[in-house]
């Protein structure tokens, strides 16, 4: 059983259909590559498995259960974890604060005894804390914990950002263009971080422009090209698929 299926999906917006009739499956542990050129349906895939949009014909399936047209919170609640191409963060609060803001989610103590400092709510307090500064010093942010997230440069501002969707305890993570700015080198230590977060259990759903971070990361790819699915596989039959070099790949080095 995959960890997620999307299935006959259609989205269409006025005259634009987005997608058309999209099906693939993500299986568990795995990291799945969705890529294709500007305006192939991409982002609007990840708004309807994250619950943004409601697709207009098909479904989609998480951990056996459909999903499809649940709310964002709902859908985040079941175990999908989403960052956006542009950073979501809170700009004026300190990157540890970002964190441990995301561990308010999993909270079970009422807000009335947090506000009145009870035990219980004390030491769930404790522990997201203890949560936060882990997460932290997995993404190499601990010794930036009480900067700003604005004053962060952009590569660690997308750290703080998976550092965030991950204190949200996902099974399914969905990273839209992680490595998109970076220079070679940031790129080659996120793609490595992105490894060891599927070490940590979670299945990963990357849309990235970066072609040689995608054929070196990914499992597997699914290639979008005018709302429609091209063609899926290995990153060497990727690479090596007429129709995706003629309809993204070009020239490009791989």
């Amino acid at each position: 059983m995959p960890l997620l299926l999307v299935k006959n999906v259609t989205k269409v917006f006025g005259a634009l259909i987005a997608l058309r009739d999209v099906s693939f499956e993500v299986n568990r542990l795995e990291i799945l590559g969705l890529i294709g050129p500007n305006g192939a349906g991409k982002s609007t895939l990840f708004n309807l498995i994250s619950g943004f949009h409601r697709p207009d014909k098909g479904k989609i399936l998480f951990k056996d259960t459909e999903i499809t047209g649940l709310r964002v919170d709902r859908i985040a609640g079941m175990g999908i974890g989403r960052i956006f191409q542009e950073p979501t963060l809170f700009m004026q609060e300190t990157v540890f604060e970002n964190v441990f803001s995301g561990l308010h989610r999993h909270y079970r103590e009422p807000a009335w005894k947090a506000f009145l400092h009870t035990r219980a709510a004390n030491r769930e307090e404790a522990v997201s804390r203890e949560k936060a500064a882990e997460i932290l010093e997995f993404m190499d942010l601990a010794a930036m914990r009480d900067e700003l997230a604005a004053n962060l440069p952009h590569g660690h501002q997308r750290s703080l950002a998976i550092a965030i969707a991950l204190a949200c305890e996902p099974e399914l993570l969905l990273l839209d263009e992680p490595v998109t700015g970076m220079n070679p080198s940031e790129t080659a230590v996120m793609s490595d971080k992105i490894r060891q977060i599927r070490e940590r259990g979670i299945t990963v759903l990357i849309v990235e422009h970066d072609m040689r971070a995608v054929m070196s990361l990914c499992d597997r790819i699914v290639v979008l090209n005018l709302g429609e699915k091209l063609v899926e596989g290995t990153p060497d039959r990727i690479k090596s698929d007429q129709r995706v070099i003629e309809a993204y790949l070009g020239k490009q080095v791989i």
